[in-house]
């Protein structure tokens, strides 16, 4: 079973954000090899493979997530990568962000915009000012 929730994560990973798992991947090897193992099979296996929402569905829930965390800016560059890459627009990134200072305040959105406003520019994708 192990190996089939890895191969499933493995699937969505290559979709949304295979760079940002490689890296993550050699962080983690020298000092917790499992732990890249248990993000690939439960989170991207086991989570992210479930019916009911496709990928971009579920990544501009986590945007949302990880921008009300306040505290996780390389998880939320992640996950901003990772939204682009299944086909979430900047306006629709930045408007999740922006919703997000309702329920977790003004700051945390801010923040939030920045960690997007560098990820844009650092893939030259165009956003609506």
């Amino acid at each position: 079973m192990s190996d089939d929730r890895y191969q499933k994560g493995m699937k969505n990973l290559k979709k949304m954000n295979p760079d940002s798992y490689r890296d993550l991947e050699k962080l983690l090897n020298s000092i917790a090899p499992d732990m890249a193992r248990y993000i690939a099979e439960f989170p991207y296996g086991d989570i992210y493979s479930r019916p009911g929402l496709d990928l971009k569905t579920r990544e501009l829930v986590t945007v949302a997530s990880v921008t009300t965390l306040g505290c996780a800016q390389a998880q939320l560059k992640s996950h901003i990568h990772g939204a682009l890459n299944v086909g979430c627009t900047p306006r629709e990134i930045i408007e999740v962000i922006i919703q997000m200072a309702v329920y977790a305040g003004f700051p945390i959105s801010i923040n939030g915009l920045i960690a997007a406003k560098e990820v844009f520019e650092e893939r030259n994708e165009e956003f609506e000012k």
